[in-house]
């Protein structure tokens, strides 16, 4: 009888550590992977890489509309276009961070995303300077999604400080861990244009706390991207609010526990 309870104890621990198992590894990742809305991007690695093949920021929105409508909202919503990445643009840049003077189309370093440097890079002034910053990168994926509009995918990130690379040493922007935070910002600026008629999300890199970026950079994010339908042809509607559209039950409960989960990681890293 002594020999019989080690042994259920032992038994019942077994069983527990393979549900567990099965339920961390196998039921719940898929779970939350979906792909409903945009199909085609299922099978996407949604993260960047730098020129020297680190992992760079991750995919965090997504826009439907055609080239021209994006580059007619963005610039409405008040974003302007990167300027390219010269001797000249990083001189310029360097001036404006030492001398605390606006460079609105200060450069973004490259990235890449399926073996493609970005197609359109964009910025936002948070301060008087260049030294910190909203800015996106966004490639173009899908000549025509499940609208029957082209698709990009973007990464959006604050630069909060200008320092070294962790990994380089190189003189570079250092981001706020908070992607998701910058993500919900592309979402109310262009939002606030009465650009976009309904939002959606779809799976990214998945749910990840102390993940790092191209620089070393810490980030935090609940792994969905965020896509944007635009409204055709740059059509401006005064007050328009977008619609929601639903995610499956289970990825709810997960961006449920993550809302939670978001304000502690804050803590952890403050600005």
């Amino acid at each position: 009888m002594r020999t019989g309870r080690p042994r259920r104890l032992a038994l019942l621990f077994a069983i527990a550590i393979l549900g567990w198992s099965f339920l961390a590894y196998a039921i719940l990742p898929f779970g939350w992977r979906h792909f409903e809305r945009e199909a085609a991007l299922a099978n996407r690695e949604m993260l960047t890489r730098t020129s020297q093949g680190i992992e760079g920021d991750p995919i965090n929105i997504g826009l439907v509309g055609t080239e021209a409508e994006l580059l007619c909202v963005l610039h409405a919503a008040g974003w302007s276009a990167a300027n390219p990445v010269t001797l000249a643009s990083s001189l310029k840049i360097i001036g404006s961070v030492v001398f605390d003077r606006p460079y609105l189309s200060a450069p973004v370093s490259p990235l890449f995303y399926e073996g493609r440097q970005e197609d359109l890079a964009f910025q936002q002034a948070a301060g008087r300077s260049a030294d910190s910053r909203h800015h996106m990168r966004l490639w173009h994926v899908l000549d025509s999604g499940s609208s029957v509009r082209p698709v990009w995918l973007g990464a959006a990130t604050f630069d909060r400080s200008v320092g070294l690379s962790h990994y380089t040493l190189q003189v570079t922007h250092h981001i706020a861990p908070d992607i998701d935070a910058e993500r919900q910002f592309v979402l109310q600026t262009l939002s606030a244009v009465g650009s976009v008629k309904n939002t959606f999300e779809i799976s990214g890199v998945g749910p990840a706390v102390r993940n790092r970026n191209g620089n070393g950079d810490r980030y935090f994010t609940d792994g969905e991207i965020l896509f944007m339908d635009l409204v055709p042809d740059c059509r401006l509607v005064s007050g328009l609010e977008p619609a929601v559209l639903p995610n499956p039950p289970l990825v709810d409960m997960k961006n449920g526990l993550w809302s939670w989960l978001r304000p502690l990681l804050n803590e952890t890293d403050p600005p």
